[in-house]
């Protein structure tokens, strides 16, 4: 299978990699991309040999060109790169790891293209759910869900339809259990420092603030076809329940493993077979105990958040995404307090009203709009 891996350079990228590079009689790497890593993307490109390479947030440089071609790849530029290898004809698979709006166009045109699309880029989903289910039916597409749990969903599905209800599991991230009253005062290191899984600083930041979990409802919303009322939130600080799926009949089935990305990943390249994906087997005996509880919404406002923008609909959701990207950058770059970028979200969502989102254009224009109203509200919270 000739994979094109989007965000090569990220936490997904490398956990791609690290399942690929273990099973090279089934998999060749047929693209690597980053944003601007260049000396990173060369260094995989080095060891992984890709046809193709993409900086998509660069401009044209004939030195690095050379330089990618003397190990053999040819190196493009731009975002209209991504779309190419998306669509390229000798482009089997795409994993989809590049984070937040900046992944839309480049998972839509997979979908477009009729490829097996492993989704890492949850905000593809939540931004534009109706337009790129629409395109997976029409171009034949197969959506393989990578976030841990929709992977897990996905699984104790086994193709069954229409269950009573889906349960999200959260870890709750590192400030469960701090008080609510200093909140306003944690420092961005520490909400990046999450208790279980190693991820980047922006995914990290929406797990503290449970906004991770937020999107994530929206897009089990348009992966399995559910109604918002029929998919729940669960804390489970040990992170060993990645989600489970309750039947008619009563029967709750869950999936469980130990907290490692490249189990979902080598679910979804391999689906429907089982490969080894180099992660520890989950010792039952060893665990002490596996606990849930609700989550609170005074502590966790973004999830409650989420709840309101997908129940508007149309345009809504992309809207609450942009507020949420631009008041995550402004906490990590000190402009923001943490408790900040809920009233940043809110305030965005008042603001810019949702309309259709019946085309890209639109989205995209509601997301422009989302992003220069959080913008001044930024600036307002700092002043």
């Amino acid at each position: 299978m000739n994979l094109a891996l989007f965000g090569a350079t990220g936490s997904i990228g490398k956990s791609t990699l690290d399942v690929v590079a273990r099973h090279g009689e089934r998999y060749r790497v047929f693209a690597l991309t980053a944003n601007g890593s260049a000396e990173r993307l060369l260094e995989l490109c080095a060891r992984h040999h890709p046809r193709y390479a993409v900086l998509s947030g660069m401009a044209e440089d004939r030195a690095l060109r050379r330089r990618f071609a003397e190990a053999g790849t040819e190196l493009l530029f731009g975002s209209a790169a991504l779309e190419l290898v998306a669509g390229h004809v000798e482009t089997q698979a795409v994993m989809a790891g590049i984070v937040g709006a900046a992944g839309l166009a480049s998972t839509l045109a997979a979908v477009r293209a009729g490829k097996r699309v492993l989704l890492a880029n949850k905000e593809a989903l939540v931004m534009a759910g109706a337009l790129v289910m629409r395109a997976a039916r029409e171009s034949g597409a197969q959506l393989l869900p990578v976030d841990s749990e929709h992977n897990a969903v996905f699984q104790c599905l086994g193709g069954a339809k229409n269950p009573r209800r889906i349960i999200l599991t959260a870890s709750g991230g590192p400030f469960r259990t701090k008080p609510v009253e200093t909140l306003a005062a944690v420092t961005a290191d520490e909400a990046i420092a999450h208790p279980n899984w190693v991820m980047g600083r922006k995914i990290s930041v929406d797990s503290a603030t449970m906004m991770n979990k937020g999107l994530e409802v929206i897009e089990a919303r348009w992966l399995f076809d559910l109604e918002p009322e029929r998919i729940e939130v669960l804390i489970h600080p040990q992170s060993i329940v990645h989600s489970l799926v309750e039947y008619a009949d009563g029967s709750v089935l869950a999936q469980l493993s130990n907290p490692d990305m490249r189990v979902p990943i080598a679910n979804a390249l391999a689906y429907p077979e089982r490969i080894d994906s180099g992660a520890q087997p989950l010792d039952l005996a060893a665990l002490k105990s596996l606990s849930f509880e609700k989550p609170d919404l005074a502590r966790f406002p973004c999830l409650a958040l989420a709840y309101d923008a997908l129940h508007a609909g149309g345009t809504a959701p992309a809207v609450l995404n942009a507020a949420n990207e631009v008041a995550v950058e402004a906490f990590l770059a000190g402009r923001l307090a943490f408790t900040g970028i809920a009233r940043v979200i809110e305030a965005v969502l008042a603001a810019v009203a949702a309309g259709p989102a019946d085309d890209l254009a639109a989205v995209m224009k509601a997301d422009a709009q989302a992003r220069s109203a959080a913008a001044a509200r930024v600036m307002a919270l700092a002043a």
